[in-house]
């Protein structure tokens, strides 16, 4: 009897309903599912970084990738809250597709200028502004229109409250993007694999990335159309 009155004033009591808010739950592995879903894609990328440039450049990847994604859920809360449609054509954002093109081919040219580069990478950093911190938010960019698509009829769905829960999510979730894929290029295997061949992989990478872009946002079919 004890038992059975103990487990009554449990259910009653206000805390598990604090703690165990169904709603919420479901509001953070949500926003988790869709954030894994649209950032995976940058996996790569950030493990081909993170494994070339030096202690110091670090911070340059995370602070471009927290900056880029944080430019895209803005303008999606934007477009969703019907405040302003700051979403160009898709055909427009595929143009961004031509720096990773552009850096792919600078980098394959220097690699065969250039045979003592310590790091072939060390292109990004030079000049009076860091280009591997602008180079990291542009390729965001460059490849947010299926975000975008996801983000913005996602965002329409979601009370104030809810969307507070979901951009700290977002944000929680780029930081662990960033260490998975810092940590996964510490790995020996990893690193040491890419030393051998960043020849040939870094540059395949972002021309691939480049052209990937282009032809997934229509870029190509578009600027055809407007030449013939």
């Amino acid at each position: 009897m004890q038992f059975t009155e103990g487990l009554f004033i449990l259910k009653k009591s206000p805390i598990p309903k604090i703690f165990g808010d169904d709603k919420m739950i479901a509001t953070i592995l949500t926003a988790t599912a869709v954030y894994v879903a649209t950032g995976i894609d940058y996996l790569v990328i950030l493990i081909l970084l993170f494994s070339q440039v030096k202690k110091g450049q670090v911070k340059h990847i995370w602070i471009g990738q927290y900056i880029g994604t944080a430019i895209v859920i803005g303008a999606s809360l934007l477009v969703a809250q019907g405040v302003v449609n700051l979403i160009p054509q898709q055909w427009v954002i595929g143009l961004l597709g031509l720096l990773p093109l552009y850096l792919g081919v600078k980098i394959w040219i220097k690699g065969e200028d250039d045979e003592d580069e310590s790091s072939i990478l060390s292109l990004f950093s030079s000049g009076k502004f860091n280009q591997l911190f602008l180079t990291m938010i542009f390729i965001v960019l460059a490849s947010s229109a299926d975000d975008f698509s996801i983000y913005i009829p996602y965002f329409t769905t979601l009370s104030m409250s809810e969307i507070f829960i979901v951009t700290i999510v977002f944000l929680i979730m780029v930081g662990v993007l960033c260490y998975v894929s810092y940590r996964l290029a510490s790995f020996d295997f990893i690193s040491e694999t890419i030393e051998k061949y960043e020849r040939w992989i870094v540059p395949i990478v972002f021309i691939g990335l480049g052209i990937y872009i282009l032809f997934e946002n229509g870029t190509f079919n578009a600027l055809i159309s407007f030449l013939l």
